[in-house]
């Protein structure tokens, strides 16, 4: 993999995520992330279109004039979004009865129009379609440790109702942490949602600090090592 495909993995999955680095599509993220298998399902159909707009406008930005670039990109993302809606409402119809009007307003998420914009409609195919695909799977990452996490402490689940929101796929999935577990009924409200957003946010931050002074003490050891050598 060259270093521009690592770049664009690593982006999307860490440096620039649209939620924990960019801050971005909170309104989904903070709404439908009560349990981990809501977050994966909304996740997964936000990738799908992240993928298909990123190819698209990609192959097409030969034929788009700057003119009017912004609303033919938000026409080819409701095209897809629409597309997406209606097979999950034929194929998944329990997960799209939970998610309900989110799906239809990934139209309006700015991250997959600003991946469109700033990357999609400057690059060939094949590094546009890497790039939703990481974008995608970082924000379902973001969606599935919130939902995660809000489920465990609020419920003692995890991945409940799997099977039934994603298909008998999914069974394998649920879990009962805590058996006879009344329950946190904060961390399930919005507040909750809040709440474990802004502790998840600081420990990323932590994290990028910590690596920064590891990278750091790395640099200076060997500076001091080549010197030594001269």
């Amino acid at each position: 993999m060259s270093n521009d495909y690592r770049r664009i993995v690593k982006d999307g999955l860490w440096d620039n995520n649209i939620v924990f680095a960019q801050t971005l599509a909170l309104c989904p993220l903070l709404a439908v992330t009560g349990t981990a298998s809501n977050g994966l399902g909304m996740g997964l159909a936000s990738t799908a279109v992240m993928i298909a707009s990123g190819l698209l406008i990609s192959l097409l930005r030969a034929v788009i004039t700057p003119q009017v670039r912004i609303p033919v990109f938000v026409l080819i993302i409701a095209v897809l979004v629409t597309l997406t809606d209606m097979f999950l409402d034929a194929w998944l119809h329990d997960l799209h009865k939970v998610l309900g009007l989110f799906i239809p307003l990934i139209v309006t998420n700015c991250a997959i129009l600003g991946r469109a914009e700033s990357f999609a409609s400057r690059n060939t195919a094949l590094p546009a379609l890497l790039d939703g695909l990481m974008m995608g799977l970082g924000f379902t990452l973001a969606l599935v440790i919130l939902g995660a996490s809000r489920e465990m402490l609020g419920s003692g689940t995890l991945f409940a109702n799997a099977a039934l929101l994603l298909g008998s796929w999914a069974k394998f999935l649920e879990r009962v942490l805590i058996p006879d577990y009344k329950g946190f009924l904060l961390i399930i409200l919005p507040p909750g949602g809040f709440i474990v957003l802004g502790c998840l946010l600081a420990g990323k931050r932590l994290i990028d600090r910590a690596l920064a002074a590891r990278r750091n003490r790395l640099n200076e050891a060997a500076t001091t090592a080549g010197e030594a050598v001269l």
